[in-house]
């Protein structure tokens, strides 16, 4: 059974049945946080997320379903067939399974086609509640040291500002600056709270590819006002998940991390008036 076509869950079930991409068992805990976040569902509705639920259950692995089972276990009106589906398996294997799929949704973004990444993000757009998440505030002068080091194409001070920023590993902020579709450099953005001024400075100074193409700007411009604060805050606690991370603050000036070079100073002048001592003490003795 397919959805609509308007339904962007339609194109995700299209993209997790293709090769090479396996998002099924993200989708199905998805269609199932969406389907208990409604009390009551009209027949259509029903056999809807049935004849999903039962398409996905066989493809997915054991901790999945038994995260699908625990989930639906509190719901008073949990389709039976579905239901009978599932099996219940420990739950270290499924907070597990948790990691392990997050993982692959970083892998799956970053390999995934312009089209295909904007529906991951439409999907996580839907699958929130965006009351319960909102975007991390940022100092001005922290996106001002991101947007000069981008106006002078430096790609290893951005990087280095931009790790500190998102909290997350070095391999990741790189992968983030250095992708040449600009997607990653977008979620930042409206993670971070930067405005679309800013960003657009940003994409056509920091990469050629993306700075030479003014479709490339204009597409991603777009996508920046399509995301949501919170979907993007979603897939920065993802990437965070990758490595353990730096605190979330960068000092304000490059160096102010380093031992302070005034205290190597105080023995020169120690030494100075103790050459000025002996000399006093010197001519009180001729006296």
């Amino acid at each position: 059974m397919k959805l609509s076509a308007s339904n962007p869950l339609d194109s995700l079930v299209d993209l997790a049945c293709r090769d090479g991409v396996d998002i099924r068992p993200t989708l199905l805990r998805v269609l199932t946080d969406l389907y208990v976040q409604k009390p009551i569902h009209d027949l259509d509705e029903e056999t809807q997320f049935v004849e999903l639920a039962l398409g996905l259950i066989d493809a997915v692995d054991a901790p999945t379903r038994a995260a699908v089972a625990a989930r639906l276990s509190v719901y008073p009106a949990a389709p039976v067939a579905v239901l009978r589906r599932l099996a219940a398996v420990p739950s270290s294997a499924t907070r597990a399974s948790e990691e392990a799929e997050k993982n692959d949704l970083i892998e799956i973004f970053f390999s995934a086609r312009p089209d295909e990444r904007r529906l991951i993000l439409v999907y996580l757009d839907v699958g929130l509640d965006v009351t319960t998440l909102r975007a991390m505030p940022v100092a001005g002068e922290l996106v001002r040291r991101l947007e000069n080091a981008a106006l002078k194409r430096n790609q290893g001070e951005f990087i280095r500002v931009l790790e500190r920023a998102l909290g997350v590993s070095r391999q990741l902020a790189e992968r983030v600056a250095r992708d040449n579709s600009g997607e990653p450099i977008v979620v930042a953005a409206k993670a971070l709270g930067i405005r679309l001024e800013s960003l657009q400075r940003i994409l056509l100074f920091l990469n050629p590819v993306i700075g030479q193409s003014a479709q490339r700007l204009y597409e991603l411009s777009r996508l920046f006002d399509e995301i949501n604060p919170a979907a993007a805050e979603h897939m920065l606690g993802i990437w965070r998940m990758t490595a353990p991370r730096h605190p979330v603050y960068d000092p304000v000036y490059w160096n102010d991390e380093r031992p302070s070079a005034r205290p190597t100073a105080r023995p020169a002048a120690s030494r100075v008036t103790s050459r000025e001592e002996r000399s006093a003490r010197s001519r009180s003795s001729e006296h």
